[in-house]
């Protein structure tokens, strides 16, 4: 089977191996098509923080069960199905509160063991999500980015009701402003890019701020009748933008997180306490998938044009390189596996 891993950091090896058959509880999925995401090119850099090596990478992926371990019970030879990476261990306070994604014995399919980027991936029974044979597995490989951003609008209680400020135009923007605009809220996006801003506003934005060439501040001071945007998101994952958020979110605001960059940043006790801002981590999915899907199956969103481009997964590398070099030119880059 075709297998892409990342030996060691800057060391992405494309290979065939022997296919592995899936343990108790586990089942095998032959593999579809599978998104290389921003965390699969910070495992590749050597700046992912979680992962060990070597590593077969990839937690974006869709496929068909192929095989069954002893004792699986809900899935079937032939179904089709989206993997969850979040492992979890189901005990803990975190799992027991409903945050298994924060799970204190945490595994990450594609980080801290083998992931989807290969013909036959090997996932627990409870990773495989079920989906409608109508649905395409490249959308479908979609909806953990999609899950990831209904997280953080579950972490900042996003509603109709509030004005969405979103940083950044990448994958992660885009997905986060699907999710919020089904979810009927007015959203902002702000990214340094034209050709980003204006895929943000084929995806719905109802205003978007190049903000080299207008201070985002200014651009959402109107908003909710001048108190500014009531939900922030940071999509780009940039530290220094916590500053700003917490100046011009508006009295009440939410703040979510989603980037892990170690780097400080100064942001004002004061105006946290002032206006009673809510700032928040989020981290992968709180067993979103399935609603995601349900989403998908529904047509309630509409994902696909995220999809750029689309490589034979034994053409891995060229994929890789497109993405690092060239990113102006992607949102969503997949490897197409051989059937």
């Amino acid at each position: 089977m075709v297998t892409i891993s990342v030996r060691e950091p800057h060391s992405l090896l494309v290979d065939r191996r022997e296919a592995t058959a899936p343990g108790p509880g586990e089942v095998a999925i032959s593999v579809r098509r599978a998104g290389i995401c921003g965390s699969d090119m910070h495992i590749l850099h050597g700046s992912n923080p979680f992962v060990t090596y070597p590593r077969i990478i990839g937690h974006e992926f869709a496929g068909v069960v192929s095989a069954l371990g002893a004792g699986v019970s809900h899935l079937a030879i032939g179904d089709h199905v989206v993997a969850d990476p979040v492992i979890s261990c189901g005990h803990c306070h975190p799992c027991r509160t409903g945050r298994s994604n924060v799970c204190a014995k945490l595994q990450v399919i594609g980080v801290h063991r083998d992931g989807g980027f290969r013909s036959v991936a090997i996932v627990p029974e409870a990773n495989a999500v079920k989906i409608s044979p109508s649905l395409g597995f490249d959308v479908a490989a979609l909806a953990e980015p999609l899950a990831v951003a209904a997280n953080v609008l579950w972490r900042t209680a996003c509603t109709k009701d509030d004005v969405v400020l979103v940083y950044g135009a990448g994958t992660v923007g885009i997905t986060v402003l699907q999710v919020a605009k089904m979810r009927g809220a007015r959203c902002i996006v702000a990214d340094i890019d034209t050709d980003r801003l204006d895929r943000a506003r084929e995806f719905g934005a109802d205003l978007v701020v190049h903000s080299r060439e207008r201070s985002v501040g200014e651009a959402v001071a109107g908003e909710l009748d001048g108190l500014g945007p009531s939900v922030i998101i940071d999509g780009a994952g940039i530290p220094a933008l916590l500053e700003e958020a917490c100046r011009i979110a508006a009295p009440a605001g939410r703040i979510g997180l989603l980037g892990f960059s170690p780097a400080p940043c100064n942001v004002s006790q004061q105006e946290i306490v002032r206006k009673e801002l809510t700032l928040v981590g989020s981290r992968l999915n709180r067993r979103f998938i399935p609603e995601v899907v349900s989403w998908l199956e529904s047509g309630a969103l509409k994902p696909a044009r995220m999809i750029t481009q689309a490589f034979p997964a034994r053409e891995a590398r060229a994929a890789f390189d497109l993405v690092e070099q060239h990113p102006e030119h992607t949102l969503k880059v997949q490897l197409a596996f051989d059937e």
